[in-house]
């Protein structure tokens, strides 16, 4: 027999409104208990990749990853970024790519993608028909159930037909060649997991839809019109999106909402856009209370007007990126968002009009002035500022992270090889 206090407890739990026992559970199943753990580790990781870093760190760095099975590399190898030094200290890192999984940071850390999966290669760049892909194409990779790490045989501009929806474990890895999407769609994360996008340009992405689109080999739905984003993230989690390089699309370049959580943006390039990056898919949608995000290394460049991100609640870590450009604002926000902002440098434009980094959505003072925005070692450079509230006002906000993030001096080294690689800019 059940102890009565259970007893009573049941009884209280079903006798609840439905609004009521919504909101006990406002949090996402996959959100992490501490956010601030997760931001003391990014910090801790990049420390241990500074190139002053003794033999310990760097071993314990590595170990971590698991990414070298004999020996470690030399300090002159590492730049400081904790992601590009876990693998590209591996002189053998084209034989061993799968120990890319182990490199993520952040809220998207536990992203495997395809690891442990078959590759498969990509040989055929065309997409004639998005309900039956024709095999050795990315649509006929991406749908497959099993894991799968996808490369690509050679550099390929993929113009696809409509959006192209992914699979959980899936891994995109476009090291060694110059893979460029663009037209319908374009990239699809939808009620999925597991997913690794690197190494990938995604340009002039515009709406498509109404069609029939194959989303598994034994699933052929309707869509709708798509919005024309870049990459579309919904309901999604355990994401990592890394050396993307990213302009011109329709709508968002990234948007991730309606419950999506655990995702990492990292090392990518951003230019030529208005709405370039939108977390949150309404004030009301509670669930995106839950959402975790961590943007880091990345550098929003040139013809960028706003939201780098806008967020709508959840936590978001900002950690050592380069703004150089914006029209009207980087980071904004509504419905009581988390905003860290560490380590990163706010170039503000020329527009005395346009300087404050921070924007609060549709919202009074006396409703903002309670949100945890907070910024933290980051350099203001031709008259930026960034507005902090709540505890982001306060020195016990600070002591949260038992490391100091890494100087904003150092960003222009962090962010150096943002984008695809050896993409001119």
């Amino acid at each position: 027999m059940l102890p009565h206090t259970y007893i009573l407890f049941f009884c209280l739990l079903t006798s609840l409104s439905p609004l009521i026992r919504a909101t006990l559970n406002l949090t996402l199943p996959h959100q992490h208990p501490n956010p601030e753990a997760v931001v003391q580790e990014v910090q801790r990781l990049t420390h241990l990749s500074s190139p002053k870093s003794n033999n310990r760190r760097l071993n314990e760095s590595i170990s971590r990853r698991q990414m070298l099975s004999t020996g470690s590399p030399s300090s002159s190898c590492l730049t400081g970024n904790p992601i590009d030094d876990c693998w590209k200290c591996d002189p053998n890192w084209a034989n061993n790519r799968q120990n890319l999984a182990n490199c993520a940071i952040g809220f998207g850390s536990h992203a495997v993608g395809g690891m442990g999966g078959q590759f498969y290669v990509v040989t055929d760049s065309s997409d004639h028909d998005a309900a039956n892909p024709t095999p050795g194409t990315l649509r006929h990779a991406v749908i497959q159930t099993d894991p799968l790490w996808i490369v690509f045989s050679s550099n390929m501009l993929i113009t696809l037909k409509h959006e192209l929806i992914v699979n959980s474990y899936k891994t995109i890895d476009g090291r060694g060649a110059h893979v460029r999407i663009t037209g319908g769609g374009c990239i699809t994360l939808q009620y999925i997991s597991n997913v690794i996008i690197h190494n990938i340009e995604v340009t002039h992405c515009v709406s498509s839809g109404n069609t029939n689109v194959r989303s598994s080999p034994t699933h052929v739905g309707w869509r709708g019109k798509s919005d024309g984003d870049g990459i579309s993230i919904f309901n999604s989690r355990d994401l990592w999106i890394d050396h993307c390089s990213l302009s011109h699309c329709a709508d968002g370049l990234i948007d991730a909402i309606m419950g999506s959580t655990g995702i990492t943006i990292s090392n990518s390039y951003f230019s030529h856009h208005d709405e370039v990056m939108l977390l949150g898919h309404d004030d009301k949608y509670l669930p995106d209370s839950g959402m975790q995000v961590t943007i880091a290394f990345n550098h929003f460049g040139e013809k960028l007007v706003q939201r780098m991100p806008r967020c709508r609640r959840g936590y978001i870590h900002v950690v050592n990126n380069d703004f150089t450009e914006w029209q009207m604002y980087a980071i904004g926000g509504s419905a009581n968002p988390t905003i860290n902002s560490q380590g990163n440098r706010y170039t503000a434009p020329v527009d005395p009009n346009a300087k404050e980094v921070t924007k609060r959505v549709d919202t009074d003072e006396g409703q903002w002035s309670d949100w945890n925005w907070r910024t933290d070692g980051d350099i203001m450079v031709n008259g930026a500022f960034f507005v902090p509230s709540g505890q982001g006002l306060s020195a016990q906000y600070s002591k949260a992270s038992s490391v100091e993030p890494k100087s904003a001096a150092l960003v222009s080294q962090l962010t150096i090889n943002s984008g695809v690689f050896g993409q001119a800019r």
